[in-house]
């Protein structure tokens, strides 16, 4: 697997083309104590600035541990395509209306009670650091690439990997 470090905008690039293919994400709060909490959360958008955008509630946990301490983790995986992105960043409690009506959707409904709902808040989160797996083929064909190396005994670039400096 090769390594390819990317810097601001092509950085910001490669992190929004990942993280709109996989779209959910384990957010973990609460860095600092063991254990983390981690909780499966769907992106709702990532805006032209590179900060990704969630929708939760205000009384949950997370928005809680957010609340004491901005560091978030996102950690990004699809396992089918061999795609996975770890993003470092600072997250803020958003409750602006407008912001709230542009992110919700009918699905949200499922854990809200419409975009009126005094509970719902977005969750921005402000990027800073990334890392990044991405073998830019399927499973099928990194396997075969392992395969071929396994028994001509040479080295196959299945992807790439790297630091995303945002």
């Amino acid at each position: 697997m090769s390594t390819e470090n990317l810097e601001y905008s092509e950085a910001r690039k490669k992190m929004k083309s990942m993280v709109e293919d996989i779209k959910t994400a384990m957010m973990i709060t609460n860095i600092g104590s063991k254990p983390v909490d981690a909780i499966p959360m769907t992106t709702k958008r990532v805006d032209t600035e590179g900060n990704i955008w969630f929708l939760s509630g205000m009384n949950s946990d997370h928005n809680g541990n957010i609340a004491k301490d901005s560091d978030v983790q996102l950690l990004y995986s699809d396992p089918k395509d061999y795609e996975f992105i770890s993003i470092y960043g600072q997250a803020s409690i958003v409750t602006e209306k407008d912001i709230l009506e542009d992110l919700y959707s009918k699905v949200d409904d499922t854990w809200f009670k419409g975009e009126d709902d005094p509970n719902l808040s977005a969750l921005k989160i402000d990027p800073k650091e990334a890392y990044f797996w991405d073998t830019k083929s399927n499973k099928y064909v990194s396997l075969f690439k392992m395969g071929v190396a396994a028994v001509t005994g040479d080295q196959k670039d299945i992807g790439e990997k790297g630091k995303l400096d945002l």
